[in-house]
């Protein structure tokens, strides 16, 4: 008995390892999601925590985008804006949780900067690249170091909202240019909602009087006539909580915790929900990469569906997260080879020779590529852009459905002399035909391989 369960652990550990989906982003910190969609493709704009935290705080000074047309594969765009888009600001750090919206082909990303207020940047494009319209804060309120955590919804009437705030919520409605806001509400156009336990639950304020769960980090959006306020609660550490209304202005009603507490977890959390192809998902962060902790945290997501009366469940962190993708990748079209669904060993990093590209770090980091669809006909070829600046022998094997799987070819990688040089290869490879998950093994000599690897393509 003994024995068999020690086996049944082991493989529980094992299997947990090879189907980890969660944090969805392996490459970097990333924290406080904020997922978009738009043409038929999810836009994830994250906050970046730095390896190396300065003073033992977040450590923050840009903003980064990913993308996917399959919820199990990811993009990485890199940084698409940071605190030196804004020239008449001195902060070098307090790049904190963000959103972005598009109106009438433009795209508005909303930034708060710790202790400065909120600000917002605008690009023709999701990808940026973004631009200061504004030259100062959009909020810049009587409460300055608690204007954080931005979220805005446009509702069915063209009518924008713009939430935030720390350890109150507060709210502006957005004119159209969604530049600047209707000052003719509230204080001086601020709305400060009424922190009650009928719409936040029945809390306990730092200095121990009675207050409200609510602490941060809010997320606005409608759904079915029904409006939704999710928040961090009760920190830290934080579990996340929500409320609704039958109005975008409330009156709010406190409806219980979304996710609890829990040791994977970091003691901040950040949640952003969306509809997308028929599913729904709830994106959180935790502390689940190595190295990882409450300052430097990872993004997550979980699928669920809604109750029938439009409540939300109780949804469990798990490594798994979404097990199924919605769509299947192409593999006859060029691939970068920072779209991935898992990694490890690898970090991604940006040049102005080919943008944002990947290095495996060590002998056998690896990446996977999930769903990845060579149809009835199958490919028979392969080429990709890589190349390394060491003497390390390094060679790149191409696996089907683990990584010990078939190998199907394996890529001897070109020395170059130095970053930002490449080569194309094109290797033969064994005929693959089917829904397979494709894995890439970096190997060499020594335990630093130092390769980089650009994008791939197969071929009939």
């Amino acid at each position: 008995m003994k024995r068999s369960y020690l086996i049944a652990l082991l493989l529980a550990t094992v299997l947990g390892r090879v189907n980890a989906q969660n944090p969805i982003i392996q490459t970097s910190f990333t924290a406080d999601p904020a997922p978009m969609v738009y043409n038929d493709t999810v836009f994830l704009y994250t906050s970046h925590d730095e390896d190396d935290t300065k003073d033992n705080f977040f450590t923050m000074y840009d903003w980064h985008c990913y993308s996917s047309v399959d919820m199990v594969n990811w993009t990485n765009h890199g940084a698409v804006a940071s605190l030196k888009n804004f020239k008449w600001l001195d902060k070098t750090n307090g790049a904190w949780a963000v959103q972005c919206i598009e109106r009438n082909g433009k795209f508005y990303l909303y930034v708060p900067i710790h202790g400065t207020g909120i600000c917002v940047l605008v690009a023709d494009s999701p990808y940026g690249p973004f631009s200061d319209p504004l030259g100062k804060q959009l909020i810049d309120s009587d409460h300055l170091w608690n204007d954080i955590d931005p979220t805005i919804y446009i509702d069915d009437d063209g009518q924008a909202y713009l939430y935030w705030g720390n350890p109150n919520v507060w709210y502006v409605k957005l004119n159209e240019d969604m530049l600047s806001y209707d000052k003719s509400i509230g204080n001086n156009g601020v709305v400060s909602v009424d922190m009650v336990a009928e719409s936040f639950g029945k809390g306990v304020k730092k200095d121990g009087t009675s207050g409200t769960k609510y602490v941060e980090g809010p997320w606005f959006y409608k759904r079915n006539n029904l409006y939704y306020l999710i928040y961090a609660a009760e920190g830290v550490p934080e579990y996340i909580g929500y409320s609704t209304s039958k109005s975008p202005e409330g009156p709010w009603a406190y409806q219980g915790i979304i996710m609890e507490r829990s040791e994977d977890l970091a003691f901040t959390n950040h949640a952003g929900v969306i509809d997308y192809k028929g599913n729904s998902y709830f994106f959180y962060h935790n502390q689940g990469l190595p190295n990882g902790g409450g300052f430097r945290r990872s993004t997550c997501v979980e699928q669920f569906e809604y109750n029938s009366d439009g409540t939300i469940p109780l949804i469990n962190p798990t490594k798994e997260g979404v097990k199924e993708g919605v769509a299947h990748l192409n593999p006859f079209k060029r691939n970068e080879a920072e779209t991935m669904a898992w990694s490890e060993g690898v970090k991604y990093k940006e040049d102005n020779e080919v943008g944002v590209f990947i290095t495996a770090e060590t002998n056998n980091a690896f990446t996977k590529v999930k769903g990845v669809d060579f149809g009835e006909k199958g490919a028979v070829k392969f080429t990709a852009q890589l190349g390394t600046s060491t003497d390390s022998g390094a060679i790149m094997e191409v696996r089907l459905d683990s990584r010990d799987g078939l190998l199907v070819g394996s890529v001897q990688v070109p020395m170059y002399g130095g970053d930002g040089k490449w080569g194309l290869i094109t290797i033969d490879v064994e005929k693959i035909t089917g829904v397979h998950g494709v894995y890439f093994i970096f190997k060499g000599k020594t335990e630093k391989v130092l390769m980089n690897f650009d994008y791939w393509q197969f071929m009939e």
